[in-house]
């Protein structure tokens, strides 16, 4: 697919800016220009949009987050770090501060994907977010990598005061409470290209009407299902008339 108006933003075009924000400024800047190209534009295969940086750039930033997880918290079990970590690397998180950095209007998109707000989609925000962490560290070296993310990733993670809890855990907990057993979940359907993948899931707690719930990953669609149950449920419980009270 040729490039569309969505392309109007070229790798050399208002990205001093960009660059400030990121605390980086680009000894290659064909390597941000790749970080910030879809593989919506047709500019030469995996090779020159941002897939493989993404690649590499999820593997550099948990890393760097796990030895931040070790450094806050030395008395921490396994246990208590893995909830942690997966709350600071998950795509909602690394999307937002792609958000907060103001990736958005520098995104290089396919005529499609600007038609259809691919500069607001997580997915796409998360996947940028990664590609330009291994654009830092391919240009300046796991320093260079390691203070963006110690600056972007450190206020998260000092917020992140109690431990993360997950709709799952929470619905998991709630129906065990009631003796209802274990939720089971089941993929009920998948749209959208394989690069913007939407997947749909139900959840089903014995005795109860199934849930549904959709995202960008199946883990995504099962939160967002365990959560709408849940949600139900409560609002149920609390619209339920008290019990009569005896005399």
């Amino acid at each position: 697919m040729s490039q569309g108006p969505g392309a109007e933003k070229t790798a050399s075009d208002g990205l001093e800016t960009l660059q400030r924000r990121l605390g980086h400024e680009f000894n290659d800047p064909a390597l941000i220009g790749r970080a910030l190209t879809h593989t919506s534009v047709d500019a030469g295969g995996p090779s020159a949009s941002y897939e493989r940086l993404e690649f590499l750039g999820d593997r550099v930033l948990g890393l760097v987050v796990a030895e931040m997880l070790l450094k806050a918290f030395p008395e921490a079990a396994e246990g208590e770090l893995a909830p942690r970590f997966n709350a600071l690397v998950r795509r909602e998180t690394v999307a937002d501060v792609s958000r907060n950095i103001g990736v958005g209007p520098h995104l290089r998109l396919g005529i499609g994907e600007h038609q259809t707000g691919g500069r607001n989609k997580m997915a796409i925000l998360a996947d940028v977010g990664e590609s330009l962490i291994a654009a830092i560290y391919l240009d300046g070296g796991l320093e260079a990598a390691v203070g963006f993310i110690r600056r972007q990733w450190g206020p998260i993670l000092d917020r992140q005061i109690e431990l993360p809890r997950d709709a799952k855990t929470d619905l998991q907990e709630w129906s065990q409470a009631r003796g209802l057993g274990l939720p089971e979940y089941r993929e009920t359907g998948r749209t959208g290209p394989d690069h913007d993948p939407v997947f749909t899931l139900d959840v089903q707690v014995s005795g109860l009407a199934p849930a549904t719930g959709s995202g960008s990953s199946k883990r995504d669609a099962e939160q967002a299902a365990a959560g709408a149950l849940l949600v139900r449920e409560q609002a149920h419980a609390d619209n339920e008339p008290d019990e009569p009270k005896d005399g």
